[in-house]
């Protein structure tokens, strides 16, 4: 008998990319880039002075970013799970880009670090409790 191994292979787990509405001019570029340090992978404009599409990245996390009305709608919020949100909140609060100074708010099940950006969204850079054999959370 023969196995087929595209058959047996294990699917990888789907890929979720949140698109948040943003607008055109260089604002963009400083919160993102400059502040949160995200780095840009790619650009793409139908022509010039069309609005722009993006890709940033960071640590594994990716966004894209839109200046295209239809895309999303400003007052999004994107979760962004991250190993140590006390270490991104320390670079935050040590830069001088962003006048920004969020803080972190700690829950049962982890640290939320909620940063508001120039158009409406809020990004939540999120750090999970280690689990607790003894310790549950209730609602």
């Amino acid at each position: 008998m023969t196995v087929d191994s595209e058959s047996t292979r294990t699917p990888a787990p789907p890929i979720t990319i949140p698109i948040l509405r943003t607008f055109p001019g260089d604002e963009s570029q400083r919160f993102y880039i400059e502040f949160l340090g995200f780095t840009v992978d790619w650009e793409h404009r139908f022509r010039d002075g069309t609005p722009l599409y993006q890709q940033v990245s960071r640590d594994g996390c990716v966004l894209h970013l839109s200046e295209h009305e239809g895309d999303a709608k400003p007052g999004s919020a994107v979760r962004i799970e991250i190993p140590d949100v006390r270490r991104l909140h320390r670079e935050l609060a040590e830069s001088t880009v962003y006048p920004l100074r969020p803080h972190v708010h700690e829950q049962p099940w982890g640290d939320d670090l909620v940063v508001p950006d120039p158009f409406g969204n809020r990004i939540i850079f999120h750090t999970p409790r280690q689990a607790d054999s003894g310790s549950s959370i209730e609602s």
